[in-house]
């Protein structure tokens, strides 16, 4: 594939359940869904695979690193439609037995994997009824991620660190920002689009944002709105809420008139703190 060619994506949006099975079955025939319609980079969202009753169930069904069934069916997933497929977050173990890493795994075309990013911001929120806080049951990784790919370079986040410009800043430039994620329906409507747009333009790349959109069955709702967004901010793929695929095409010569056009990222002056 020319580095220069235009390519699909394509996004899946879920309300996963408690049931890994059940959630593997059901990204199986989304995922399937997107490459029927040409997807040739398909990303499943933050908690693909379990969203549990309690924080804890992650942590039951974490898998050692390398060897478990969401991670072979990631890699046979991706080999047989012949993609590129984001596995949007996996409990993986880590040295805290009670906790996992909540790491973002990408396979290619034949099923190898190529990257794992552990996500580094972990949510907390404190606001009326509602209160999370990520830090009792994950363990949070500590290095930015890029993957150098046929689609360009990609870089890797996971739901809250979207809210962390400096962590994109440490990997631009980048021709893809990924984004799988499970806001929450509250922190969603309010600040969701704006941040993904916010991303897209200051790092001019393409975002790709996978997302949970539905209510779940221990009551969390999740606000959905997985959404391709352009160099330049504009929204152009998405989809509200229930389970389903986007799919957007990707021009990288739009996104390289656009950086020709106006050159912020030759004009940068401060680094972030990772470089």
């Amino acid at each position: 594939m020319s580095a220069n060619a235009a390519f699909r994506v394509g996004l899946i949006q879920m309300v996963s359940t408690p049931t890994v099975a059940e959630n593997l079955e059901s990204a199986a025939e989304l995922v399937a869904q997107a490459a029927a319609q040409g997807a040739k980079l398909v990303a499943l969202p933050e908690y693909f695979c379990i969203l549990g009753l309690r924080d804890t169930d992650k942590v039951a069904a974490k898998e050692k690193d390398g060897a478990g069934l969401i991670q072979e069916f990631l890699a046979a997933t991706a080999r047989r439609h012949g993609i590129w497929l984001v596995g949007g977050s996996v409990p993986l173990e880590c040295a805290d037995p009670g906790k996992v890493r909540n790491s973002c795994l990408i396979y290619d075309s034949e099923g190898r994997r190529v990257a794992r990013y552990d996500k580094i911001h972990l949510f907390g929120l404190e606001l009326g009824a509602e209160r999370f806080d990520e830090g009792r049951t994950i363990e949070a990784g500590t290095a930015p991620c890029a993957v150098d790919s046929p689609f360009g370079r990609i870089a890797v986040s996971v739901c809250y660190d979207v809210r962390f410009p400096e962590l994109y800043r440490a990997l631009a430039p980048m021709d893809i920002i990924l984004v799988p994620s499970a806001f929450t329906a509250t922190t969603g409507r309010a600040h969701w689009e704006t941040l993904l747009r916010s991303r897209a333009i200051e790092n001019l790349a393409w975002v790709l944002a996978p997302a949970q959109g539905g209510t779940h069955a221990n009551g969390r709702q999740t606000h959905g709105h997985s959404m391709v967004v352009d160099p330049w901010g504009k929204v152009v793929a998405e989809r509200a809420t229930g389970a389903g695929v986007v799919v957007a095409d990707i021009d990288p010569e739009f996104q390289a008139k656009m950086r020709r056009s106006l050159p912020a990222l030759t004009h940068r002056v401060l680094q972030g703190p990772w470089g």
